[in-house]
């Protein structure tokens, strides 16, 4: 499980001393601990979906502190935080091309937008841009 392997990867940033992959890494599973006990008082399990869709969000804050860092005239800092993004995106699933997006479109019974997102939704969740799925579908139709 990708939980497993981000655990994993923390202690080997451990006992290499990487401060930077330490510091990345207790944050993401610190987010995962907390979506853990949210999904628990619910009686779910987190799955790698779950897992993805964190990854996913810490990028995306973490593009946008870099962004930041940048404009405010402090280019380390956003190189370290590039760093940063760059560690977790080994974590990530590859993403769907357009092509395959498309393929997966074509071999569904029907193409209305309801039944496209939720099939997308349900078999392919952190593996896809779901505005990319949406765009391929205003194409086709």
């Amino acid at each position: 499980m990708l939980y497993d392997d981000i655990k994993k990867a923390n202690v080997e940033a451990m006992k290499a001393k990487d401060v930077t992959a330490r510091g990345i890494y207790s944050v993401v599973l610190n987010k995962l601990m907390l979506e853990t006990i949210r999904k628990r008082e619910k009686g779910e399990e987190v799955v790698d979906a779950d897992v993805v869709n964190i990854l996913q969000k810490t990028i995306k804050e973490l593009a946008e502190e870099a962004e930041n860092y940048a404009k405010a005239g402090n280019p380390s800092e956003a190189e370290k935080i590039k760093t940063q993004i760059s560690i977790i995106e080994k974590f990530l699933p590859a993403m769907l091309s357009e092509a395959e997006i498309k393929k997966i479109i074509l071999s569904l019974p029907e193409h209305s937008v309801p039944t496209v997102m939720k099939h997308f939704k349900a078999n392919y969740n952190g593996k896809c841009d779901m505005r990319l799925v949406q765009q391929v579908l205003k194409e086709l139709n």
